[in-house]
């Protein structure tokens, strides 16, 4: 309601600044077209969003009335026209119309009721298929008319009706008067008017973003082109404004300039204070950003400036100038008239977002520093070898990695004072002569640090050979997080058979393996891989044990992140010049002496003198960390906004408040009903409930109030695509988008992101904003379209000053066509070391994969992590192999609450888990497809056993009595009575113990 009402203040302001008087329903009571809202008195899914009203007052079977609509739509000839008698509601089916254009429509219609008022709906349209993904189709022009009417009809008539207003449904909906077209006529005047001149400024108050580049507003027809602009700001508040030019001409890379702001009496805004985000600011990663502003001849580009009104300013009115250039045309000076209030904006304006104050944060370096993010510990370095949380590299005279240890039990419950190798010998490059078949020698000068600190160790190091230089940029980070750029340089014309990299892993340390075409599970004997990144998102693999691994991936300097979650053939990965080398790249992976050698080549190739390659690569040394078995049972999350007695009552922990829900109602976009969030939070706070909401970048609602802002930035922020999707987006965003994420009881239609940009920037602010003025306590991510430089910063916002930070991923399975048949854990593995537990997930299948699919894919343990299972409720079963249980209250069909009484009354807290992936675990069964795991604790221990049998079975257990620390002769085995899940009884300690099909038993041995 904030927003409607905020939405309806701007349109009244419009209307008036028009020089139209304005009546307090919000209607306009003057000349020309009168422009209102209809607060949703029709239904739009029929009828459309807008409508004429029109008034008959004449007499006969024949009502012509001529509407100046001024279109923005294309082609209104091809769209249905339906008119209702306004105070029947009944549909008029005598209806013709002569001509329709986007300027005006004739339309002759049977005033059934005689004088008095009629609807005439003009983009009345249909929605079809997946209601989430909707596709609106705008209904064709129908012949219902009977010809005796048309007879009739057919007569010369005047315009005999007239039109009252224009009504779009509610206010949200209008298209006053950022999208209300200048005729042809009015345009050629204009142009008449000001001869000469290869482009015109228009300048426009922020309350009025440019929404369209193809037409000029009559709003700009009415104010006519200008060099000044005024505008008034509070004492510290980021104030936005537009520049918008229409261009006569191509206009190539315009550049804005500054100056400072002064009052007469010589007080400063400086101009480093102002800046233009289309052209200039900071990107996701600190970097300077620059872009190119180009505007095609007949275009409309809307130039976003930004003052940053220092909160030390004095009250007074600053003036200056900003100037706009493009290459190889006039300079046009507009001046700058800016009043500063004696009022100090709250929190930088930036509670105000309708005022475009948070357009600042786009250009944000929040949380970019390199502080070492808990559990995590400082980098130290000794001679050559780096130490890291339960990990150790040493750096070989290359510069790559000569060893890579881990010190994590089997148990991953705690670290070991014993390393466990990954490599069998240092990672390499073969560089293979055409002529002669042999490696090429390299000079090996050593390696020299660059940076560091205790998040980050950077080095670099130079290799020479016969022809070719190789000059190396790698680093470190405290979560196991390698990056190599492998520059290549040839010195003179070189022909090479081959180059490739070589991974050479321990046997012991590559059981598993995802990726490359593999769902998780144990490693088959052998891959052979080709690029194919027009229907794969592949271009690595992770291949490891539960506690040492290594996660690779192949890149080169082009590399942007491609789109995923149903995405993906949209914006796919471009295949790299290095490794690909067209079709001639692949990998193998297969057992070549001691070691499981991946074998990344590229093939034959002449590589001219001067010519650069880049042989870019990531590792990724997994696990991150212990797992944190106290948190999983503790920790219940209950995901749906709900009653907070009702949750507190079924003993869940954590609220996760997704989107589409009066407190969050608009997806990634948690900024309009955040007064009601707060309240909420509060409220679960005094109960002892943590709330998480939903909030990521993979898309954004329509309802953002930066939708058109960012729309100017090009590609930078939204996709290219082909547009459609509901209604809305065809009516205002017109073209050039990917339609997301729908929600049909809000009418929450968002857009897809581009991948990596400043948007990352703005909703870590924003993540920020929402920790300090809401008092999130951390958020639900679903498929994450971000890379771990943002994952980075978001939890360093969110766990500052003491807030817990919690963060879950969910993902939906990503192994199929439209996904490009990635695993999920592959993709977002570079996040896993600052979640705090997975929900994996939609379409994961968990009753015809293998427990290895279960372990890999599913679970995180491999990577310090637990989860929770999603699909259909799980296998309950199964799911407590791995310490998983279904989420409240996601599924009827699986209940967690009999499982968490069991872990309540068995006192989960401090317990050891061991898995049955340890090799000495001290319960294991009969059966190899039905595993156990132990939950241990002093005096007792809660066995966890499923079946993967094809059959109903039976088992029995093979105990170590002594590991155990239980006397055989007083233990009892007892299966306690779980609602939904067993019946209780008790077994002796030789019994054979029937298990059904897909189903286990949770035993309690004390």
């Amino acid at each position: 309601m904030h927003q409607i009402n905020q939405h309806a203040r701007l349109i009244k302001q419009a209307l008036m600044l028009a020089g139209f008087t304005v009546g307090l329903s919000g209607s306009v009571m003057a000349q020309q077209v009168k422009y209102t809202v209809g607060n949703n008195s029709w239904n739009a899914d029929s009828l459309g969003n807008h409508r004429a009203v029109v008034s008959f007052n004449g007499n006969g079977k024949v009502a012509r009335v001529i509407i100046p609509w001024r279109r923005r739509d294309e082609h209104p000839e091809l769209k249905r026209i339906i008119i209702q008698d306004a105070q029947t509601k009944q549909k008029i089916t005598n209806v013709k119309t002569g001509t329709l254009n986007r300027e005006q429509g004739d339309i002759y219609f049977e005033p059934v009721s005689g004088k008095g008022n009629y609807y005439i709906y003009y983009l009345p349209a249909k929605s079809g298929g997946n209601p989430n993904y909707p596709q609106d189709a705008y209904l064709a022009p129908e012949q219902t008319a009977d010809n005796s009417w048309l007879q009739v009809a057919a007569a010369p008539v005047k315009p005999n009706a007239m039109l009252k207003e224009l009504e779009a449904i509610d206010t949200f909906n209008t298209f006053y008067p950022m999208e209300v077209i200048a005729t042809a006529a009015e345009k050629q005047q204009l142009l008449l008017k000001h001869p000469g001149a290869g482009y015109m400024i228009f300048p426009e108050d922020r309350q009025f973003p440019v929404k369209m580049t193809d037409d000029l507003p009559q709003r700009w027809i009415q104010q006519g082109p200008s060099q000044a602009f005024a505008g008034q700001a509070d004492k510290g508040e980021y104030y936005a404004f537009q520049l918008g030019v229409y261009a006569r001409k191509d206009l190539k890379d315009i550049r804005l300039s500054f100056t400072d702001l002064k009052t007469a009496d010589g007080k400063t805004i400086p101009a480093a204070l102002l800046n233009c985000i289309n052209t200039t600011g900071t990107t996701y990663d600190a970097q300077p950003f620059t872009a190119s502003l180009q505007v095609g001849a007949g275009k409309i580009q809307s130039i976003w400036c930004g003052i940053d009104v220092p909160a030390a300013a004095v009250a007074g009115v600053y003036k200056g100038i900003v100037t706009i250039q493009p290459a190889g045309m006039p300079a046009m000076p507009v001046r700058i008239t800016l009043t500063v209030t004696g009022k100090t904006a709250v929190n930088g304006g930036f509670n105000e977002p309708w005022k475009q104050t948070r357009l600042k944060w786009l250009n944000s370096t929040l949380a970019q520093d390199n502080a070492v993010i808990a559990p995590y510990t400082p980098l130290e370095m000794k001679d050559s070898v780096i130490s890291l949380l339960g990990r150790k590299v040493g750096i070989n005279k290359a510069g790559f990695p000569a060893q890579i240890q881990t010190f994590f039990t089997q148990e991953m419950t705690s670290l070991s004072a014993n390393a466990r190798n990954i490599l069998t010998e240092p990672v390499h490059f073969h560089f293979v002569d055409a002529a002669t078949g042999k490696d090429l020698n390299w000079d090996n000068k050593g390696w020299q640090v660059t940076a560091k600190d205790g998040g980050k160790i950077s080095w670099k190091a130079i290799n020479t050979t016969t022809g070719l230089q190789m000059e190396i940029n790698a680093s470190l980070e405290f979560d196991g997080f390698m990056d190599y750029t492998v520059k290549v340089t040839a010195l003179d014309d070189v022909t090479l058979k081959d180059v490739a990299l070589h991974l050479p892993m321990e046997k012991s340390a590559a059981r598993y393996m995802m990726g490359l075409n593999q769902k998780g599970g144990v490693r088959p004997e052998q891959i052979d891989w080709k690029w194919d990144v027009k229907t794969k998102n592949q271009d690595g693999a992770w291949i490891g044990d539960v506690n040492a691994g290594l996660q690779f991936t192949l890149r080169d300097e082009h590399y942007v992140r491609p789109l995923n979650t149903n995405f993906y053939l949209q914006k796919p990965l471009q295949l790299p010049v290095s490794w690909g080398n067209g079709t001639k790249g692949g990998i193998t992976v297969g057992e070549k002496g001691k070691a499981i050698l991946v074998n990344s080549y590229s093939g034959e190739r002449t590589i001219r003198r001067g010519e650069v390659l880049y042989f870019n690569f990531h590792l990724i040394i997994t696990p991150f960390h212990t797992i944190n078995t106290d948190f999983q049972w503790s920790t219940r999350f209950y995901h749906k906004y709900d009653n907070l007695d009702t949750i507190k009552a079924t003993g869940a922990t954590v609220v996760n408040i997704h989107h589409g829900n009066e407190i969050n109602p608009w997806i990634n976009y948690p900024f309009i009903e955040w007064k009601k969030m707060k309240d909420y939070i509060d409220g679960a706070h005094q109960k002892g409930l943590k709330v998480k909401i939903y909030n990521t970048v993979r898309e954004l609602s329509n309802h953002a109030w930066e939708t058109f802002p960012l729309r100017s930035l090009g590609h930078e922020v939204y996709s290219p695509g082909k547009g459609g999707g509901f209604s809305w987006l065809q009516e205002h965003v017109g073209k050039d988008y990917i339609a997301a994420w729908f929600v049909p009881e809000f009418k929450d239609a968002a857009i897809i992101n581009s991948g990596m940009n400043r948007w990352h920037n703005y909703y870590v602010e924003g993540m920020n904003w929402l920790v300090q003025q809401v008092g999130i306590d951390g958020i639900y991510l679903d498929d994450v379209a971000f890379d771990r430089i943002t994952m980075k910063r978001i939890k360093r916002v969110l766990t500052q000053d003491g807030h817990p930070g919690i963060i879950d991923l969910h993902s939906a399975n990503q192994y199929n066509k439209s996904d490009g048949f990635i695993n999920s854990a592959m993709l977002y593995m570079e996040h896993f070391p600052y979640l705090n537990r997975l929900w994996f997930g939609e379409y994961f299948d968990y009753e015809q994969n293998s427990p290895d699919f279960f372990l890999t894919e599913v679970s995180g343990i491999p990577f310090g992590l637990m989860g929770e299972m999603l699909q259909d409720g799980g296998n309950q079963w199964r799911g407590m192999v791995y310490g998983m249980t279904s989420r409240m209250p996601w599924s009827d069909n699986a209940d967690p609450r009999p499982i968490w009484k069991v872990w309540d009354d068995f006192g989960m807290q401090g317990v050891k888990m061991i898995g049955y992936w340890v090799d000495n675990n001290p319960v294991k069964t009969s059966d190899p497809l039905v595993p156990a795991t132990v939950y241990k604790k002093d005096g007792a221990v809660l066995v966890s056993l499923a079946s993967w049998a094809k059959e109903d079975t039976g088992i029995k257990l093979n105990i170590d009595w002594k590991a155990l620390g239980i006397d055989p002769a007083k233990a009892v085995i007892t299966a306690p009575d779980i609602r939904n899940f067993q019946k209780g009884q008790v077994f002796a300690k030789d019994a054979t113990i029937p298990v059904s099909k897909n189903k286990g038993w949770l035993l309690i041995i004390k």
